[in-house]
């Protein structure tokens, strides 16, 4: 029974996904919720909206490279590179990092702005190479949870 176990170990410490932490300090209050798009180019909300005041630190989600700081359109957004093709963006936020630095998961990219949503809040969106992705998804709670196997039945049947 130890081979199941291995198994989901191994799965779980596989370094394809990068896992995040919230990209704001608690609480988290999603105000709304992502919504994939049909077509790349359609509508959609590719991200989650999250409640906080003005002025609230803005987290790395995980470690990255700033791959964008500043103005774009109308607002102020932070964009960090992480492994592999994941890419995750923050905003409207006043970015407290330039482009090319390297940033530790949780350390402040930025500080909120009010203005997205009728109370300020951090729109957090991620991308897989092409594919928009809901962010809660890629949340960890720290923790790894291993359940043990039932035993093998010893009841024959007839």
């Amino acid at each position: 029974m130890l081979l199941p176990t291995t198994l989901l170990l191994a799965t779980l410490l596989t370094p394809a996904t990068t896992r995040c932490s919230w990209p704001l300090p608690p609480p988290h209050p999603v105000v709304r919720a992502f919504t994939a798009p049909a077509t790349p180019f359609g509508p959609g909300h590719r991200g989650v909206d999250l409640a906080a005041p003005a002025g609230t630190p803005v987290l790395a989600a995980a470690d990255g490279t700033v791959a964008h700081a500043g103005a774009v359109a109308a607002r102020t957004l932070v964009s960090l590179q992480h492994r592999g093709p994941l890419r995750t963006t923050y905003e409207p936020i006043t970015p407290a990092v330039t482009a090319g630095s390297t940033v530790r998961r949780g350390e402040v990219i930025g500080h909120l702005q009010p203005g997205h949503c009728p109370a300020a809040c951090l729109h957090w969106g991620a991308r897989r190479g092409h594919d928009y992705v809901d962010p809660l998804r890629l949340l960890s709670s720290g923790r790894v949870r291993l359940l043990p196997t039932p035993p093998p039945s010893t009841a024959r049947s007839p």
